[in-house]
C-alpha cells in the first residue's frame, strides 16, 4: 500500500509558490537561505526513498525539462523511478516512466495507493497539493519552512471540506532557521 507524502519548500506565511523558480516577484526566495549540509542531505534521503513521484502537469514540466540533463544518485532516481503526473491536457508525455493520470482524482490516486508499494512523493505541485487535502488523500506532509514573510503569491492552504487531524512526528531546524516538519496524518473516520 502507497503512502501520499507532500513535500513542499514554504514561507512563514504559507507561501509556496516558485521556491526555486521563475516567474514570481520573489524568484529564488528558498534559496536565499543556507539549509546547510544536514538539510541539503534530508531533501536529499527524502527523495530518494520515494518509490513514485505524483506531479501536477506545471511542476512535471519543470522536472521533465531539468532532471534529465543532471548526472548522480539522485538525477538516476528520479530519471528511472515511476512518474505519475495529474493533467487533462498532457497526452505524450516526453520523461521516461511517466503515466498520465487524466481521471477522476480521488479514483486515480486511490488506485495509485493500492499499486504503488511505499512512498509517492508530492513535491510542490501547489493545485494538486491542494485538490489531495481537500480529498483527505493525503498520508503525510514534510514541510521546510523558510524564515521569510513573503506577502505576496500562492499558499497551500485552502479550504478543506472538514477539519483534518495530524500528528507531529518530527521537527529539526538546519542552517540558517530553515524548520523541517513532519506530520502523520491521524487516524481517519
Amino acid at each position: 500500500m502507497g503512502t501520499i507524502v507532500l513535500t513542499e519548500f514554504i514561507s512563514l506565511d504559507g507561501v509556496v509558490e516558485a521556491p526555486g523558480g521563475e516567474n514570481f516577484k520573489y524568484q529564488d526566495w528558498s534559496f536565499e537561505f543556507d539549509r546547510g549540509p544536514d538539510g541539503e542531505r534530508f531533501k536529499e534521503i527524502e527523495a530518494l526513498g520515494a518509490a513514485a513521484l505524483l506531479l501536477g502537469r506545471a511542476t512535471y514540466e519543470g522536472f521533465a525539462e531539468a532532471w534529465p540533463q543532471y548526472e548522480g544518485e539522485l538525477a538516476d532516481k528520479y530519471n528511472g523511478m515511476p512518474k505519475y503526473v495529474v493533467s487533462s491536457t498532457l497526452t505524450e508525455p516526453r520523461w521516461t516512466n511517466t503515466t498520465v493520470l487524466s481521471g477522476d482524482l480521488v479514483e486515480e490516486v486511490s488506485r495509485l495507493k493500492r499499486e504503488v508499494d511505499g512512498e509517492i512523493s508530492v513535491p510542490g505541485s501547489i493545485r494538486l497539493a491542494q485538490g489531495l487535502l481537500a480529498h483527505d488523500l493525503v498520508d503525510e506532509i514534510h514541510l521546510m519552512t523558510f524564515p521569510v514573510i513573503l506577502g505576496h503569491g500562492r499558499t497551500l492552504w485552502t479550504a478543506t471540506p472538514d477539519k483534518l487531524a495530524w500528528t507531529l512526528t518530527g521537527a529539526t531546524t538546519y542552517g540558517d532557521g530553515v524548520l523541517v516538519t513532519t506530520y502523520r496524518r491521524t487516524q481517519r473516520g
